[in-house]
C-alpha cells in the first residue's frame, strides 16, 4: 500500500524536503557524538547544495540554524558556529512606535508637513525662498493626486500659510508654480493578424 505525504509527519521546514528531514531523523538516532557530528556536516552539505547562496561563509550559520530547527533542538553535535536556540526562535520583535498625532492636511502627508515645519524655522533669505518654492511645487503635485481636475496656486499658498501660522506667505501675482499634467496613456493599436 502506498504512503501519502498527507499521512506522514508534517515537515518542519518543507523547503528542504522529506529526504533531508529523514537524514536529520537518522542523525538523531546515532549514539556516537563524533559520528553524529560527521553526519550533521554531511546533512549541512546536502542542504547547501539545495540552496547554494547559503553556502557562502557569511550565510553558512543559517544552514546550521535550520538543522537545529529541523531536529527540534534535540541534536547534540559540535557546530563550527554559534547556532540559534529555542528561546531566540520564539522571541517577538520589538514593537515599532508610530507617531499617531492628528494630521490636518493628510493629502500632503507627514513628510511634507515636517518639511514645512523645518523650512519655517530657517532664516529668511534666498535659500529659504528657493526651498519654499520647491516645497510648494511638491505640495501641488500631491494635491493633484487627490484632485486631478486641477489645483489653483492660491490654494497651495493658503495651505502653506496655514501650516506655518503665517510665517511663509506667497502670493499668486509674485510666485508661479509649475503646471503638472497627467501623462497620456499609450494608445493601443490594432494588432495585425498573421496570415
Amino acid at each position: 500500500m502506498l504512503t501519502y505525504n498527507t499521512q506522514q509527519k508534517p515537515l518542519i521546514l518543507p523547503e528542504y524536503g522529506r529526504n533531508i528531514q529523514r537524514m536529520v531523523d537518522h542523525c538523531l538516532t546515532l549514539e556516537d557524538r563524533e559520528e553524529r557530528t560527521r553526519c550533521a556536516h554531511a546533512i549541512v552539505a546536502a542542504m547547501g547544495s539545495l540552496f547554494p547562496e547559503l553556502r557562502q561563509p557569511e550565510n553558512s550559520h543559517k544552514l546550521w540554524d535550520h538543522l537545529m530547527i529541523m531536529s527540534e533542538f534535540r541534536l547534540d553535535v559540535d557546530t563550527p558556529c554559534e547556532v540559534i536556540d529555542r528561546e531566540q526562535l520564539s522571541t517577538q520583535p520589538q514593537k515599532v512606535e508610530y507617531t499617531q498625532s492628528p494630521m490636518r492636511y493628510r493629502h500632503y502627508g507627514r513628510i511634507v508637513q515636517e518639511m514645512v515645519r523645518k523650512v519655517a524655522e530657517m532664516a529668511p533669505g534666498p535659500e529659504r525662498d528657493e526651498v519654499v518654492l520647491l516645497l510648494a511645487n511638491q505640495m501641488k503635485k500631491q494635491m493633484l493626486a487627490v484632485n486631478p481636475d486641477g489645483v489653483e496656486d492660491a490654494r497651495i499658498f493658503k495651505d502653506l500659510a496655514d501650516m506655518t501660522r503665517g510665517e511663509i506667505r506667497l502670493t499668486p501675482d509674485m510666485h508661479h508654480l509649475h503646471e503638472f499634467k497627467a501623462a497620456p496613456l499609450p494608445t493601443k493599436g490594432k494588432k495585425k493578424k498573421k496570415r
